[in-house]
């Protein structure tokens, strides 16, 4: 027989933010929001549980609780409307279009039944009765102490700092024109809010709301339970033989459960007392029935155990019951979405309950507002702290709003979520400062990560500094068309240290780099200099630029620096008197003569194109071939220096970075230890960020300086797969302060990546606070501008030759053809 809607549906108005039923039922209702999943240590699991058992003591007699999470498959849209931009990040909206997840909505339902209002059952369900009368008119006082105890749930499990709780007003429960309510959203399992498609719900053969075929899984019986509960389980996927790696207990119910589905969680707060003097009785019957049957004899036992809990330990009874209403629009995946529920209640330890009967009656109490018509013969006797082991702890990963950070994936769908690293943390006082540690054994994807992090910062405006040894970036520097220096044979390195840019000026900062530079060519690491030398460099400068400015003629470089010298300079020397033991000009011109025109090493300061290091965002120094050279390496490492404090202290209101990759290493053996000190200490004070790359830990140890300023002045710390080391992860742990959750999450890394997908794992930890692992997913075009792998490099190359030196159309017609060939 057929019904409508409107005659039957047991809400009556939504008033004064809060539904009211017809059997004169209040509810108020929270959007929660849940901590991401994978993010939470065992001791932090049990401080939530805590929160909510205080929580739900603070709920009056006749209150319900009603927890309903939402879990819909939905498919990633991607973001095309950009004009402006890039290449790459064109190709990453591509590949992660349509890519599946599951979003997860958390609604917190707090109901106050009227006293004396009849608890309903299977039999009196609201479903299947015509008239619906309140049985009292609620007095206002009733109503404001209601609220007022919502309102003190509300800061207990807020001030908890897990969870956080927006009430829901009248115009987010009520449908308008172009939005539907909570209500009616339920009423029709809509999984968009703009759907307004109205469909019949039918419980003649199962469970059938629109096009939807349900079914119904329960946890509404004692026997179904298992043995033992907790607030977090183990989680085998991740854990080592070292660490045991903990989710939440209902977890495998929630973000777990690739399906479409609805966790419904119940928790029905009557009179304790009567409760009890219930319970009491139960017992006195089993005891005189015990003589006829053993079963008897075990329930009494349960019962009288049950009692003595209760009063000892002062625990609150409470009636409790658990549902999955999981759903597919295709009959044929019913079978499979059985098994998935079967197996997470397994996992669990219970067993799987498929309701058929009583379905359209529980389906119906889930109705927001509506929880009190639910058929209490389908609940269970248990105490706050068990029952609350069964509510669901966790939602997905979330994006941050900021502008700034780096697209990665979510861990168990690959979802792309937009995470900051950088400014978020520092704004939220997580961390200090913006400087990060990379740390990632050979073939871990750490030169990967780098570039994907490079690249995203890059095209947000930040100058970067890269140095670097091996070439990892050469690719992605050709794509943004940046500087590259580098040293070989046909092509050696070349810089102009006397060059000042358009709109720069000679300042103290650059005179004393230029003198740093000279005195470092002129003088052996165990000589020193005296003040008169000093002072007598210092006059030269500032005559020589003198010159120019009159000379528009002469190029500032080293070449025309050294004429300068022999011609101009030493006659001024002469005609002041200046003794050769005060400034040995001779043995001066003489030392620095490879470095003139003709001379050994005359192409190193003589550069006549990329000189502006200032103005240009993507500088990379590629230091394979010189890190062992003893001219040239002490040269590139000051320029490199004073390329960085210049773009530091010049370049107000814009982010810098530094990264320094392997070379970081040789730098320290020439007396840059102070620097790199210095340059942690400093650079957050000037919206910058230095950044080291290294691929083991005993390297930093080698240099205590390096050690203490890296370590200690890195509050963003990023590491990647450590499975080869995780017997001996104990010294990094200890090495970079890492707690006991961090590494847990550090050795899941790649633990059980999806085989169907090329990607590896990266764990972050910002201030030792917040630490997540994500993906590291790129689209196939990213892959080749990042890649490292020779052969790939030499063929993508060959590529761009095709098109003239194009590296972006060569890219693209390698990526065409990989996957064609695929």
């Amino acid at each position: 027989m057929e019904k409508r809607m409107e005659d039957i549906l047991p809400i009556m108005a939504v008033e004064h933010d809060c539904i009211l039923s017809k059997q004169g039922d209040v509810t108020v209702v929270f959007k929660a929001e849940l901590p991401e999943i994978f993010t939470l240590s065992d001791q932090e699991y049990e401080a939530f549980h805590q929160s909510w058992i205080k929580a739900l003591k603070l709920l009056p007699k006749h209150c319900i609780f009603h927890k309903q999470d939402w879990f819909l498959e939905k498919k990633h849209v991607a973001d095309f409307s950009s004009d402006d931009s890039s290449f790459l990040t064109r190709s990453s909206e591509r590949f992660f279009n349509e890519r599946p997840f599951l979003d997860h909505t958390c609604y917190i339902m707090l109901t106050k039944k009227p006293a004396g209002r009849r608890n309903s059952s299977s039999l009196f369900s609201s479903l299947l009765r015509n008239t619906l009368v309140p049985q009292e008119t609620l007095n206002p006082q009733i109503l404001q102490d209601f609220i007022d105890s919502t309102g003190q749930f509300r800061r207990v499990m807020e001030d908890s700092g897990f969870i956080k709780l927006e009430r829901l007003k009248n115009n987010s429960l009520k449908s308008e024109s172009r939005k539907i309510g909570i209500i009616e959203r339920y009423s029709l399992l809509s999984e968009r809010e703009d759907s307004f498609v109205f469909n019949d719900i039918v419980f003649d053969e199962g469970l059938k709301v629109g096009d939807k075929y349900c079914q119904l899984f329960t946890l509404g019986d004692a026997a179904d339970l298992p043995g033992l509960c907790g607030s977090r389980i183990n989680f085998d996927r991740y854990s080592t033989d070292k660490t045991k790696f903990s989710i939440g207990f209902a977890s495998t119910l929630g973000q777990l459960l690739s399906c479409n589905h609805i966790y419904n969680q119940y928790l029905f707060i009557e009179d304790a007392q009567k409760t009890i003097q219930k319970l009491e009785s139960k017992r006195l019957r089993l005891q005189s029935l015990s003589a006829y049957s053993r079963e008897n004899v075990i329930a009494r036992d349960a019962t009288n155990d049950f009692l003595n809990e209760a009063i000892s330990q002062q625990r609150l009874p409470v009636k409790a019951h658990f549902n999955v209403l999981a759903w597919s629009a295709d009959k044929e995946e019913l079978k499979d979405i059985k098994n998935k529920v079967s197996s997470a209640l397994a996992q669990m330890d219970s067993a799987a309950k498929q309701e058929t009967v009583g379905a359209p009656q529980i389906y119906w109490a889930g109705m927001p507002g509506n929880a009190a018509d639910f058929p209490m013969n389908d609940t269970f006797d248990s105490f706050t702290e068990q029952a609350v082991c069964f509510l669901n702890m966790e939602t997905g990963y979330r994006s941050s709003l900021s502008p700034c950070g780096i697209r990665l994936g979510d861990r168990l769908t690959g979802k792309p979520v937009h995470v900051d690293i950088s400014d978020e943390p520092v704004k939220m006082g997580i961390c200090t400062n913006r400087n990060k540690f990379i740390l990632g054994p050979s073939g871990s994807g750490k030169s990967f990560f780098t570039n994907h992090m490079v690249r995203s910062y890059y095209e947000q405006g930040t100058h970067i500094v890269l140095v670097d040894v091996g070439h990892s970036y050469k690719g992605l520097c050709d794509m943004v068309g940046g500087y590259y220096f580098t040293y070989d044979e046909k092509n050696p390195i070349r810089f102009n240290p006397f060059y000042i840019s358009e709109g720069d000026n000679l300042d103290t900062e650059k005179k004393e780099s230029i003198k740093t530079l000279l005195l470092a060519l002129w003088k052996k690491d165990d000589e020193t200099f005296n003040r008169s030398e000093y002072v007598a460099l210092s006059n030269a400068l500032q005559l020589y630029y003198e010159k120019l400015e009159i000379n528009s003629d002469v190029f500032p470089c080293f070449n025309s620096f050294y004429e300068f010298l022999k011609d101009d300079f030493v006659p001024i020397l002469e005609s002041d008197k200046v003794k050769e033991k005060d400034f040995d000009v001779n043995n001066f011109l003489y030392v620095l003569r490879p470095y003139y025109k003709g001379g050994e090493f005359d192409y190193l300061l003589n550069a006549t194109e990329n000189l502006e290091l200032l103005k240009e965002r993507f500088i990379v120094f590629e230091l394979d071939n010189i890190k062992d050279h003893p001219i040239l390496f002490p040269v590139v490492t000051i320029i490199i220096m004073e390329v960085f404090i210049s773009k530091m202290r010049k370049l107000k209101g814009v982010r810098k970075m530094i990264l320094i990759e392997e070379a970081w290493k040789a730098i320290a053996k020439e007396g840059m230890a102070e620097y790199i000190k210095y340059l942690f200490k400093t650079v957050r004070k000037f919206f910058g960020e230095a950044i080291v790359v290294t691929q083991e830990v005993e390297d930093i140890i080698s240099s205590p300086v390096v050690k203490q300023a890296i370590i200690n002045n890195s509050d963003c710390k990023i590491l990647l797969d450590q499975s080869k080391y995780q017997n001996k992860f104990d010294q990094i742990q200890e090495l970079l302060g890492l707690t006991e959750k961090e590494k847990a999450l550090v050795l899941s890394v790649n633990k059980a990546n999806d085989p169907s997908k090329k990607y590896k794992e990266v764990f972050i930890s910002l201030g030792g606070m917040l630490s997540k692992v994500y993906r590291t997913e790129v689209s196939l075009e990213e892959y080749l501008a990042y890649t490292t792998e020779e052969s790939e490099k030499v063929k993508m190359n060959a590529y761009a030759k095709k098109f003239g030196g194009d590296i972006k159309k060569g890219i693209a017609a390698m990526a065409q053809e990989l996957r064609s060939g695929n």
